[in-house]
């Protein structure tokens, strides 16, 4: 649905929607209206998690057993023949001419589900094959949302990226990466010859002083508005008003049929949980061996959202500002004192650049506090904690060069409808409930909750209210339960950041048929970070059907 401009950027109190329809925002996100998904039919019995810490089983990757039933009018899209053509180890969905390892097909899908002889979409597919004999194909989702999963099942080898999957796994599994709709190679968002993100203005910001928070508010939203009639007009019509969630599942579960697979085995990472629990709601029946790595709360809204994560983000700091002191993360540390003053050495640095930006030896590139809090939360995002030691080191020296390089890279790598395609399913799937006092006092409570980075924490509600597009036919399930789906296995880091680790606590209860396993490491997600246990856990799942022993606790 789209919102009149007007009604988008106005900051006067908005109309109230159903709570029952509340639905978080953000790159990560989770909660909703349930939905049911179509009639389908019964797939064979399968055990479920047993509390006495012995292994049960899941269906077996082939699915074998009856066909699942094709929801009706959706019969050509399910029937479709698809056609796979070399393409490289690189490059995307570029044809190769001879075989390799990847093969790439485009599927034909429904731009709207509830109209499906209207218009068509496509989405890239990508498959890395077996190094070993084959389970299958294993559906991969790094996040985002709006991440590829065909540039992720590129570096599929690599463990130290998100995506990074076991010699044994990729032995047994043809890894397939989708680029869901809106995203990449697939019926992509797009918005013209925009700027970069950042000289667009969309990273995350804070009045200036003297400003009130009104006068700040009202010039982001505008931003946003504006962005969003720019994406508008660049784009497929109609598109930015169905990439939401539940649209994305319901392509999962044609690239399942036409894959010729009557059970979907799946691999999904932060953002990804959110898309994995949402097709297990539509679709329990049709759901095999599911893996959601970095879960989100279900539940969860917009402004817990952003304010958990705001929350965790500063956990994650004073775990790292001991850690540093410590000597475990570099071998000097530049931060003093106590754990409270190594962290306000921090905080006085970020002040410090926004009030008087570095400089760089390139003229037009000066470094601020918010390239400083943004470079600090990605480091704390995964787990880098000697790089982060290093980058605070350069900064106190008053040596800002690398932070320089960092910043100019992603300036030149980053596009504006990376962050447009964040946005777009973000706000699909949930509705803006705030008014501008809402915000107000969202923007002051993460300040008291992450002093280090409340006042730079992005503020979905307030961002969507502006974007202008919310689908009320579709939107993604809350509370879920994924009642007769086969047993799940959720996994959580306890020093997440970007996903806490209690949301994926919640998110295994959840379920009525999820297990949970944790890690005790600090970074995003758990399965790519090559920890043993987990490792031998997640695979046992994937590979054998096994879930591991109830309440499993891996450490380092």
């Amino acid at each position: 649905m789209k919102r009149k401009a007007s009604d988008s950027i106005r900051l006067g109190k908005q109309r109230r929607r159903s709570l029952a329809a509340v639905l978080v925002g953000g790159a990560l996100l989770a909660g909703g209206a349930l939905l049911a998904g179509p009639a389908i039919s019964a797939l064979p019995a399968y055990a479920t998690p047993q509390k006495d810490g012995a292994s049960t089983s899941t269906p077996t990757p082939d699915g074998s057993g009856s066909n699942p039933a094709v929801p009706k009018g959706l019969e050509s899209f399910y029937n479709q023949e698809v056609s796979w053509y070399p393409c490289g180890d690189t490059g995307g969905m570029v044809k190769t001419e001879e075989q390799g390892k990847f093969s790439c097909a485009t599927v034909t899908v429904p731009m709207d589900y509830n109209q499906p002889d209207g218009k068509t979409i496509q989405i890239a597919m990508k498959k890395r094959a077996a190094d070993g004999d084959s389970h299958g194909p294993l559906f991969i989702n790094p996040g985002g949302p709006g991440g590829s999963g065909v540039q992720t099942v590129e570096q599929i080898e690599g463990t130290e990226q998100i995506g990074g999957a076991s010699k044994e796994l990729l032995a047994g599994y043809d890894a397939v990466g989708f680029d869901p709709r809106g995203v990449g190679s697939s019926t992509a968002i797009k918005c013209g010859d925009a700027a970069s993100p950042f000289e667009w203005g969309l990273t995350p910001g804070q009045p200036q002083e003297g400003q009130s928070f009104e006068d700040w508010a009202q010039g982001y939203m505008g931003k946003i508005s504006e962005l969003s009639k720019k994406c508008q007009e660049h784009s497929e019509p109609g598109l930015l008003d169905h990439v939401n969630t539940v649209s994305v599942a319901r392509d999962l579960d044609v690239l399942r049929a036409v894959s010729g697979e009557k059970t979907l085995n799946y691999l999904g990472m932060s953002y990804g949980t959110e898309l994995g629990y949402t097709y297990a709601e539509l679709f329990p029946k049709n759901a095999g061996r599911l893996v959601l790595d970095g879960g989100v709360d279900s539940t969860v809204t917009h402004e817990k959202f952003d304010l958990d994560r705001a929350e965790a983000f500063e956990n994650a700091l004073h775990s790292y500002v001991q850690a540093c002191q410590e000597g475990k993360a570099g071998d000097t540390c530049p931060l003093t004192g106590s754990v409270e003053d190594g962290v306000q050495q921090i905080r006085d640095l970020i002040a410090s650049a926004d009030a008087s930006p570095m400089a760089t030896s390139d003229p037009d590139l000066k470094i601020t506090g918010t390239h400083i809090t943004q470079i600090i939360q990605s480091y704390l995002g995964g787990g880098q904690w000697q790089q982060l030691t290093t980058t605070l080191t350069s900064i106190t020296q008053k040596d800002v060069s690398g932070i320089a390089e960092v910043v100019k890279q992603t300036n030149q790598s980053s596009k504006v409808s990376d962050v447009a395609t964040t946005l777009a399913i973000s706000c699909q799937d949930r509705p803006s409930q705030g008014d501008i006092e809402a915000w107000k006092g969202q923007y002051q409570q993460a300040q008291e909750l992450s002093p280090t980075f409340g006042a730079k924490t992005l503020n979905f509600d307030m961002t969507c209210a502006a974007w202008g597009h919310y689908s009320e036919t579709d939107p993604i399930p809350q509370d879920v339960h994924a009642e007769g789906a086969p047993p799940i296995l959720v996994v959580g880091a306890t020093g997440d950041a970007a996903t806490p680790y209690k949301w994926s606590q919640a998110l295994a209860e959840q379920l009525d048929s999820a297990q949970l396993i944790t890690w005790v490491g600090n970074a995003h997600v758990a399965y790519p970070r090559g920890n043993k246990c987990i490792t031998t856990a997640v695979d046992g799942f994937l590979l054998d059907g096994k879930m591991p022993q109830d309440n499993l606790v891996c450490t380092n």
